[in-house]
């Protein structure tokens, strides 16, 4: 009997493994790929989360960028640079996830991989997981399998949508000399494309955030890839699931708390995931260890916090993208192309500021664009 299984080994999953284990908690970590795995993702990681870590997470770092350009359609560039203190974080997903699940282990969180969980049930107090390789036993459950995963489901939980993201992979022979994040607003309606080199390579991302899913994402990565001087024929193409944000719902059930995207923890305006993958997974493990001291408020209290202290700002990035995504072309103009854009993407990112405190700003920019004299 391990005081909680954790189901999914990303980043949500290992961080919530890992604080539990430096409780002193027994816990198993279940992950249904073989380690390492690739996830498809761009990889960008906001600094910040150096704060809540407790280790050194700078040996999984593949790059440090400060440059970026923006374009609309190929064209009308604007190019800038983060002024934050510390560039942004560009990761391997294979290299990153693995290094939180080494810390894990470092800390005696049970791993076991390869192990698809195949069904869960809950009787007298105890979760019991079922996988390909036998069944196990656990006070607490947590639920960190991702957009794509079936644990919110098998625990009640109300379905999320999952919208449809594309990762375009492609290995360079060389080091990219001036390497340069990219992020195109005009090729896909109500959506966007984004290029993260990687130390040998790009990983080209597109989705789109309001509306249907892609009908056609191959043709639109393949033109965002020649603008960047690429070949897409060269590179891999994987889709993932992305949970964006919706609002403040419960997430956490009997003795089980949701995590990472399974609590569709992801900013609807940039798609990031990674960070409030990590401070969910900071803030499940204490909710657990305080309910295996018997707070039975422990895990509402959880929901709450996460709530709190992330939805209610991401429920502005919610009516930021609504707005932004549905006029997308008067929003590059007098938003992205705006010098202060990007120091506000940064201070976002490095926590200085929050979506609250540009809100009413950004969305009276664009709205009054539409007014008698403004143009379009």
């Amino acid at each position: 009997m391990f005081d909680c299984i954790v189901v999914g080994a990303g980043p949500g999953g290992s961080t919530t493994a890992y604080q539990l284990a430096k409780r002193g908690r027994s816990v198993l970590l279940l992950e249904k790929h073989t380690l390492p795995r690739y996830k498809p993702c761009t990889g960008a990681v906001a600094p910040s989360i150096a704060t809540w870590l407790d280790f050194d997470i700078t040996p999984a770092i593949d790059q440090k960028l400060r440059r970026i350009r923006y374009t609309w359609q190929l064209d009308d560039p604007i190019e800038a640079e983060l002024e934050t203190d510390e560039p942004m974080w560009i990761v391997r997903r294979d290299i990153f996830d693995q290094y939180l699940i080494d810390q894990a282990l470092k800390v005696g969180v049970v791993v076991k991989d390869g192990t698809p969980v195949t069904s869960i049930s809950f009787k007298d107090q105890t979760w019991t997981v079922n996988t390909d390789h036998g069944s196990y036993e656990g006070q607490y459950l947590i639920a960190a399998d991702g957009a794509d995963g079936p644990m919110a489901k098998w625990l009640g939980f109300k379905s999320e949508k999952v919208r449809q993201g594309y990762v375009l992979e492609i290995d360079l022979p060389t080091p990219e000399p001036h390497p340069t994040m990219a992020f195109e607003f005009g090729l896909v309606k109500q959506g966007c494309l984004w290029n993260f080199p990687k130390h040998q390579g790009h990983s080209l991302g597109i989705t789109r955030f309001l509306g249907d899913n892609l009908k056609d994402p191959e043709q639109s990565l393949a033109t965002f890839a020649r603008g960047l001087g690429d070949d897409a024929e060269a590179g891999q193409l994987y889709s993932h699931g992305l949970k964006l944000w919706n609002g403040n719902t419960p997430l956490h059930t009997k003795q089980a708390l949701l995590v990472g995207e399974a609590a569709a923890l992801v900013d609807p305006m940039t798609a990031e995931g990674i960070r409030p993958a990590i401070f969910s997974g900071i803030q499940a493990a204490k909710a657990i260890n305080k309910a295996l001291d018997g707070d039975n408020k422990a895990l509402a209290n959880y929901s709450q916090v996460i709530h709190e202290e992330w939805g209610n700002d991401i429920q502005w990035s919610h009516r930021i993208a609504n707005i932004f995504f549905r006029m997308q072309k008067i929003g590059y103009r007098v938003g992205i192309k705006r010098p202060t854009a990007t120091k506000r993407l940064g201070q976002l990112l490095a926590g200085e500021i929050r979506y609250a405190d540009l809100a009413n700003r950004v969305i009276k920019r664009i709205s009054g664009s539409l007014l008698p004299g403004r143009g379009a």
